[in-house]
């Protein structure tokens, strides 16, 4: 069965290169451009892994994945913060937030989407 991941960020390119990148290695992708879109999708149609910015408009990362945590259908999905944040203080506010990986941009795609199977569970190609 194809895993299904959601993709959270304002910046459109990064949406692009992750779009083209999980569906190329056979993943099926849905994207989100703000937290408050994020936390709708995420509960209509449960992900099996999430991708999500830190830095957006009306809810940030950190706040959205304490969000999903803390919902029963929620809590079990692997989240990933990928970020231009990268100091100390704030990969301890995404561990604090329940985030599963914490991932800085500038970011490799190929050493997210191992990441991504790590999590997953989902054998390298």
């Amino acid at each position: 069965m194809t895993k299904s991941i959601l993709v959270v960020d304002d910046e459109l390119y990064i949406v692009n290169i992750l779009d083209f990148s999980l569906e190329s290695e056979g993943f099926r992708v849905r994207s989100a451009a703000n937290g408050e879109e994020a936390l709708r999708m995420a509960v209509d149609e449960i992900p099996d892994l999430i991708i999500l910015d830190v830095m957006m408009p009306k809810i940030d990362g950190f706040e959205v994945c304490r969000a999903l945590k803390a919902k029963a259908e929620t809590k079990q999905v692997p989240i990933v913060l990928l970020t231009a944040k990268d100091r100390d203080a704030d990969r301890k506010k995404g561990e604090e937030a329940g985030c599963d990986a914490y991932i800085t941009k500038p970011f490799s795609p190929s050493r997210l989407i191992d990441k991504v199977r790590e999590l997953l569970g989902a054998p390298s190609r």
